[in-house]
């Protein structure tokens, strides 16, 4: 039952857009458009769709029944539903977990605020040596990308110290429209260049040849890992719907922000990659190697314009990782304030602090300390993999079975329809989803990381 004096969203756009902002993030921009591009253009982005159907909603509403229902943080939402405190670990796992991935996540957010501010003073501009070097001189820094990491966590903290509806639904009423904004301007900037279609037709014309069960595989993962599943975040946030809110409605409604966001990504990148004759990779060098080049290039012939677009590419991105830390930071926030009793204020400077030791520790790992390391890699690598490869599809995998087989049929079907007013012949679909298609799906997904299958 939710608690009635713990705090709401105040409107329903601030829930879409506040949740939504925790699923869109850097990984949209350079993971999505270059997985679909190399997996079949559209065909790709189809089997996305369907795994998101059948994998990334239910597994959304999943955590929102666990989060609404519990409205507490994530350790005492996953042991209310169950009546089993020692379910809880479920929920301290994903708290753990997210503070990690703020750690390491906050050293790429801050070097694109770097980047941010290089592109304003006209820094990032050369050669393709030059701008290869530039990367490499500031992530090998021992001062520069571990300031801007704290400062980037610093920034969230402001925004988590003020509360829920002051705090992180105002940004996201502010920043996904700015995010949004900011994106249409990149994909038409991009798609007006000469020979800017082929890189659309190499996006969305469908090639079925190159779908194999590896593909089938890799949108499954995109559709599992795209949507912060297992991190805490959805639970966290659920915990402050309404009872009036539709969690089969916002789930789709997020998912299509998600995916429309990705794939304008892709209309942003590839067009103007095509235009100077590069075929993008993924990963930061994307970004941070790749894209400045294809930038100087594709508007070297105007380079007001060229450096407009690098500031208003790099202010995108600082926005759709400030959008992704906000939630990351609020699990663990609210986490400390309700089972170690501290205001929300002393748990925001908290994790504030821990998070910040993170994230020094992971840049110094990747050039100025290579000794921080644990089994051959780099802290920042540990941590990527530790979350990205093992924490999320565990925490996932088990979210679906409590909600599928632990906690009693009458409370999910109460929770998935309001109490019977929406979607109740929706019910026992999901129900076997989450019971069936989630819990083998994650599995598949976890092996094949391994390269099991």
């Amino acid at each position: 039952m939710v608690n009635s004096t713990r705090v709401s969203f105040g409107s329903k756009i601030g829930i879409i857009l506040a949740t939504a902002g925790s699923a869109v993030g850097l990984g949209n921009i350079w993971r999505f458009p270059t997985m679909a591009g190399q997996d079949g253009g559209s065909a790709f982005i189809i089997l996305y769709l369907v795994c998101t159907l059948m994998l990334g909603i239910p597994g959304m509403i999943a955590e929102f029944i666990i989060g609404r229902n519990g409205a507490s943080n994530a350790l005492r939402a996953y042991s209310r539903i169950t009546g089993r405190k020692w379910w809880g670990f479920v929920g301290a796992m994903g708290v753990l977990c997210s503070s990690m991935i703020l750690g390491f996540y906050s050293v790429v957010a801050g070097w694109c605020v770097y980047y941010l501010f290089a592109s304003i003073a006209g820094q990032v501009s050369g050669d393709a040596q030059y701008i290869s070097d530039f990367f490499t001189n500031l992530s090998s820094d021992s001062m520069k990308p571990a300031i801007m990491a704290v400062l980037f966590i610093v920034l969230t903290h402001f925004v988590i110290i003020r509360g829920v509806k002051g705090g992180i639904e105002k940004a996201a009423n502010i920043l996904m429209p700015m995010l949004f904004f900011l994106l249409i301007i990149l994909v038409i900037a991009s798609c007006t260049l000469p020979g800017a279609m082929k890189g659309v037709e190499f996006l969305l014309k469908p090639d079925f040849s190159k779908v194999t069960s590896r593909v089938v595989l890799d949108a499954m993962g995109q559709a599992f890992f795209s949507l912060s599943l297992g991190t805490a975040c959805l639970c966290t946030y659920a915990s402050y719907f309404t009872r009036q809110t539709n969690l089969v409605t916002s789930a789709a409604q997020i998912a299509f922000i998600d995916i429309f966001i990705a794939v304008l990504s892709g209309l942003m990148i590839f067009p103007a990659a095509f235009s100077v004759g590069v075929n993008p990779d993924s990963g930061p060098s994307l970004i941070f190697i790749t894209l400045p080049n294809v930038f100087q290039q594709a508007f070297g012939g105007l380079p007001a314009v060229g450096y407009i677009i690098s500031i208003l590419f790099y202010a995108l991105l600082a926005l759709a990782a400030l959008t992704s830390t906000i939630s990351l930071h609020e699990i663990g926030t609210v986490f400390l304030s309700e089972e170690v009793h501290l205001t929300r204020k002393q748990g925001s400077i908290a994790i504030t602090i821990l998070c910040s030791i993170f994230g020094i520790l992971c840049s110094w790992s990747l050039g100025a300390m290579p000794e921080i390391a644990v089994a051959g890699k780099s802290l920042f690598d540990c941590f990527d993999f530790l979350t990205g490869q093992i924490m999320l599809p565990v925490g996932g995998f088990l979210t679906a079975l409590i909600v599928g087989w632990v906690v009693p049929v009458n409370v999910i079907r109460d929770e998935f329809t309001n109490y019977g007013t929406v979607c109740t012949n929706l019910f026992t679909i999901f129900i076997w989803t989450i019971r069936v298609v989630c819990p083998v799906g994650i599995v598949i997904i976890f092996l094949n990381q391994f390269g099991v299958i």
